[in-house]
């Protein structure tokens, strides 16, 4: 059963009652501090795939798993018709009070509305959890795209994390994709269940699009082994 820490930490955070951030890790990776104000940042603080993002957005927007709400209000701002959902009660909770007009305690899988534009930031293929998930959760954006639609992700290749000093990469192949990580998250000594979380190198999403008829293309990579990408419909 879900906790939505992430959900009570960034109402702390809205609330002025935070007194330290949220701490992450992976089965690969130390511990790390996740900046509750971050989570909270205008568009002159966000990374340059987001900026990007958010200015290729056009029409009818969807921000899935959306936060405390910052790519919304920022569209909102350009005035974009948007709706944002995420599956934390928290998040929700805060994107309604910072302003937010269309949000909704929604499952990716339980949205119906078609876009013009949806985004997934934030290491958007996260949410589809792992490889074998990619054509339940593709075909159903597919779905929700209006003609000449576009979805508009982030992602990481981490196989850099698997390589050894002179190069060489130390990955057991028997485990599955190196992309798929356990994720953990604690806050105020409270810890969330460990989620299955998923890093995704372009030429996988390529494939993975290809096969449910969506056109994958790379429109900019960041500086740390990540990239954003266009889905839309092949014609």
């Amino acid at each position: 059963m879900k906790k939505d820490i992430f959900g009570k930490a960034i109402l702390d955070f809205y609330n002025k009652n935070s007194t330290e951030d949220i701490i992450t890790s992976t089965n690969i990776s130390d511990e790390d501090i996740l900046p509750l104000d971050y989570l909270f940042r205008s568009y002159t603080e966000m990374p340059k795939l987001e900026k990007k993002a958010l200015k290729l957005a056009k029409g009818e927007v969807l921000d899935v798993g959306c936060g405390a709400g910052s790519h919304s209000l920022w569209l909102q701002e350009k005035g974009f018709k948007v709706k944002a959902i995420d599956i934390s009660k928290g998040a929700i909770e805060v994107c309604k009070k910072r302003g937010v007009l269309n949000t909704k305690l929604l499952p990716l899988l339980e949205e119906k509305q078609n876009f013009d534009t949806i985004l997934l930031l934030m290491n958007g293929t996260g949410i589809f959890q792992t490889i074998l998930n990619l054509p339940i959760y593709l075909n159903h954006l597919k779905s929700l795209l209006n003609e000449k639609g576009q979805i508009l992700i982030d992602s990481s290749d981490i196989k850099y994390m698997y390589e050894d000093e002179d190069g060489g990469f130390w990955q057991d192949l028997n485990s599955g994709y190196y992309g798929e990580l356990d994720y953990f998250l604690s806050y105020k000594g409270e810890r969330e269940e460990p989620m299955k979380w998923l890093y995704l190198d372009f030429s996988t999403l390529n494939i993975a699009c290809a096969t449910v008829g969506l056109k994958c293309e790379l429109i900019a990579e960041g500086d740390h082994f990540d990239y954003l990408a266009k889905l839309y419909v092949a014609e």
